[in-house]
């Protein structure tokens, strides 16, 4: 009986807290409301004879109850409703949607008293929200339950999600990808104290380990391979497939659903998350049943697309709407302060910052983080077994500020604050948590090729085949050589004379279909789209005897790999240098890459989608600079420098990573060991072992209605 008491005692002291919550929040709505209807013109809460102050209280005071009742009953259902509107368009929706909340708490007022016009509903109602939700939070700070309450309103959540599949007290694991940040950069930045969470967590014994990525260094590559133990056949982050014409890049949707398609074909299995996991702010789902923000799910049609089900949980509290805008606004007002900083002092190197990269920006660091840390909270206060996210805030930044500097500093404290946050939250979860920090690669710093040779590589490569290109392009040294060495060969190939204009007699060989040239970071892909099958070095040099030589001898070219009918596959240097693939080791034009990129050569060689002609830029191992094929002066996508450095931070409970002296090295290997960790804390969630496909297997395929295709394809 006294237990019983006890408890009754215990909810009554609880639900009277939370009634004195409700009534002081109450009562700062109603003074902010007096305060903005002095403040504003256009906005009333008296008649127009004018009212007491007494009267004028009550008025804002049921003001302020039926626009808070309106936000706690009708407000989630319209977020609901627009569940299909892009996050930014949301996003601005949810001011005049507030506001017109507003008008209707106004309209509800007995005999007309408050009144407003549509712009100063929405400020009064954003401002509204703010104050709301700050006292609220203020409130709640003292109270854990109270606290523990507010987050699960603030995630979409009621109460903790009930588990049969695990006991109360398993652990659960929260994988958050930092995207981009590389082993140096986060050993750096916990050095300089621009992380101090991370530099807790690795004093109280986590373990940093850096791993090495595929030739393809990038996210697409990276990033199926961890969710889906398979990143076979994804040369590059984008390139050309001749069997089905088809342009792939890993951030279109159609691209994205496809790869994952593929993955599970070859694995059999559905991916990393498909036992109570959830899969955030990624490209790929990982067989997660709970998405936001997955691109590989953006491309299915109709009702069952719940890739933009995190905008529900952020957006059905109108404050967070209110605080998101504040950042977006000042993370675009940051950028182009940034921008023209560097402008004005002629920083270098430097690409171009206007247009629309502001707002891209912000969307990256500001609205994409919040969503994200807001579905993890949600899932942590669920109790999900496995949750796997991608912060993509310091990859954005670092292509076009570099790799290193103050830009990207603001942005590893805001990820450290983020990586606080939810740790703070999992105290508060149903079950304990075990958080580990990933990244999918590094980035390499660098002036961009055009900007140290004055092409691009797509001008080389139409210079070396004879092709015409601009005239800026023939004043440059490389455009001329290639251009002249491209006509001398041709010249010879046809044995005809060359006339004083420099162009040779009539008889040409037929028009052929031009190369495509496409970039990914500081690795190129040259493909001949009318050829089935991939060319050979020989059929390449007949057709355009200048092509290789002219990119192999490249100052700004590390080495080329190109199949040969003599030699198999055979990678070019400089200085004539030439190794057949099978013969390929760490030296030679491979030596200043590092350990690992004979081996990283050779697995790419093999893929079926492999370019005709695969480039990688140079690369300074003094200064650690790379030269990218696209408008990044940090970049990643090829071999060279700390592009293929990630890490992986895992908490003391968990097993090593590796053994003692042994090398973690490939995206598929970070996948086993992630699936060893959930077997760790959970018992058997995923498949000891990768199995072999099966007819099943194309049931846990992602898209089972029609994929909306990428334009271009």
């Amino acid at each position: 009986m006294g237990d019983g008491r006890w408890g009754g005692a215990e909810r009554w002291r609880s639900a009277g807290g939370t009634l004195g919550r409700v009534i002081v929040v109450w009562a700062v709505s109603t003074l902010t409301m007096l305060i903005l209807a002095g403040l504003l013109p256009d906005f009333e809460l008296q008649s127009t004879d004018g009212d007491s102050f007494t009267r004028t209280a009550l008025t804002a005071a049921a003001a302020a109850g039926a626009f808070g009742l309106l936000g706690a009953l009708v407000w989630p259902l319209i977020v609901r409703a627009l569940l299909l509107v892009p996050a930014l368009v949301l996003g601005l929706l949810v001011f005049f949607l507030n506001g017109s909340m507003l008008l209707v708490a106004l309209w509800l007022i007995p005999d007309g008293r408050g009144a407003a016009n549509p712009e100063t509903a929405v400020v009064v109602a954003a401002v509204m929200s703010a104050v709301a939700s700050a006292t609220s939070t203020g409130l709640a700070v003292r109270d854990d339950n109270a606290y523990r309450r507010r987050l699960y309103r603030l995630t979409g959540r009621t109460r903790p999600r009930a588990s049969v599949d695990a006991p109360e007290q398993v652990p659960g694991t929260v994988f958050l990808q930092l995207d981009g940040v590389g082993h140096h950069v986060l050993r750096d930045a916990v050095a300089d104290g621009l992380m101090p969470t991370v530099a807790a967590w690795i004093a109280d014994g986590h373990r940093l380990t850096p791993w090495r990525t595929d030739w393809s260094s990038q996210t697409g590559a990276s990033q199926l391979g961890i969710l889906h133990g398979s990143n076979e056949d994804v040369p590059a982050f984008r390139w050309y497939e001749k069997d089905t014409g088809r342009l792939m890049v890993s951030n279109r949707p159609a691209s994205a659903v496809e790869l994952q398609r593929r993955a599970v074909r070859r694995t059999g299995d559905g991916g990393l998350l498909t036992v109570d996991g959830a899969s955030r702010g990624n490209l790929f789902s990982g067989g997660a049943d709970q998405l936001a923000l997955v691109l590989s799910m953006a491309a299915r049609r109709g009702p069952r697309n719940r890739s933009r089900a995190g905008y529900f949980a952020y957006f059905s509290d109108p404050a967070n709407a209110v605080r998101t805008a504040g950042s977006f606004v000042a993370e675009c007002v940051r950028e182009i302060f940034q921008s023209t900083r560097a402008l004005l002092r002629r920083d270098t190197p430097r690409v171009s910052r206007g247009g629309t990269y502001p707002f891209v920006r912000a969307f990256a660091t500001v609205l994409e983080r919040d969503v994200v840390v807001s579905a993890v909270m949600g899932d942590m206060l669920g109790g999900r077994t496995a949750v796997y996210a991608d912060l993509v805030a310091y990859d954005e930044v670092a292509h076009h500020s570099g790799p290193h500097g103050r830009d990207t500093d603001q942005v590893l404290r805001r990820l450290d604050r983020s990586i606080a946050l939810i740790a703070t939250v999992a105290e508060h979860a149903p079950r304990p948590y075990r958080i580990v920090l990933l990244s999918d690669h590094g980035q390499s710093a660098g002036e961009t090729f055009e900007g140290a040779y004055g092409l691009t590589l797509k001008e080389l490569v139409r210079a070396g085949c004879g092709l015409p290109v601009p005239r800026r392009v023939r004043r440059t040294r490389s455009g001329s050589e290639a251009r002249d060495a491209a006509r001398d060969a041709l010249r010879l190939a046809l044995h005809r004379p060359v006339d004083e204009t420099g162009e040779t007699a009539r008889e040409l060989p037929a028009r052929l279909s031009e190369p495509l040239v496409l970039a990914s970071g500081n690795l190129g892909l040259v493909s001949f789209p009318d050829v089935p099958h991939r060319m050979t070095r020989e059929e390449i040099d007949r057709r355009h005897p200048a092509l290789l030589r002219t990119l192999a001898h490249h100052p700004g070219v590390g080495f080329v790999l190109v199949a040969s009918a003599e030699h198999g596959s055979v990678v070019l240097g400089r200085g004539g240098v030439e190794v057949p693939v099978a013969e390929l080791d760490d030296g030679g034009p491979l030596a200043v890459f590092g350990p690992g990129a004979a081996r990283a050569v050779r697995r790419t060689d093999g893929f079926p989608h492999v370019a005709d002609i695969m480039v990688n830029s140079m690369y300074d191992p003094a200064t650690g600079t790379v030269h990218a094929f696209e408008e990044q002066i940090g970049s990643h996508g090829g071999l060279g420098g700390e592009q293929s450095h990630p890490f992986l931070l895992s908490p003391p409970e968990l097993s090593p990573p590796v053994g003692a002296g042994e090398e973690l090295v490939g995206a598929e290997q970070v996948h086993r060991v992630l699936r060893r960790w959930l077997r760790e804390c959970s018992g058997p969630q995923v498949p000891l072992e990768i199995s072999p496909p099966t007819e099943g297997a194309e049931s846990i395929l992602p898209v089972d209605r029609p994929v909306a295709q990428d334009k271009n394809h």
